[in-house]
């Protein structure tokens, strides 16, 4: 992930990039709560997510919630363990996501 620039800038006013604002701490302390990144929801539909990859995913039990998290193993079964950054213990993070619930990586985030 990079800081913004001038090509992401110019694929989001394409609408080619989706812009969204981080909630909560577990990504500090990369992102912060009120930072704003830029995901590409077609990143996956010709790859699969890799690990190291910053991706935002409904979360797998709480519908409607959408979370930003670093894909830190993948599983041969199409599961991915996404974990937040913060070296707090991260409760709420979910342990393992199906590929289906990954909706895009993040590209880039807006410095500030």
């Amino acid at each position: 992930m990079q800081e913004s620039n001038s090509k992401e800038i110019f694929l989001w006013l394409l609408r080619r990039r989706q812009r969204y604002r981080v909630t909560g701490d577990s990504m500090l302390p990369l992102l912060a709560a009120d930072d704003e990144v830029l995901v590409d929801l077609k990143a996956y539909r010709c790859q699969t997510p890799c690990v190291g990859d910053i991706v935002i995913a409904r979360h797998p039990t709480m519908a409607g919630l959408q979370i930003i998290k670093r894909v830190m193993e993948v599983h041969d079964n199409n599961l991915y363990h996404l974990h937040g950054d913060n070296p707090d213990p991260d409760h709420n993070s979910p342990s393992l996501v199906p590929n289906g619930l990954i909706l895009g990586r993040v590209t880039c985030r807006f410095s500030s």
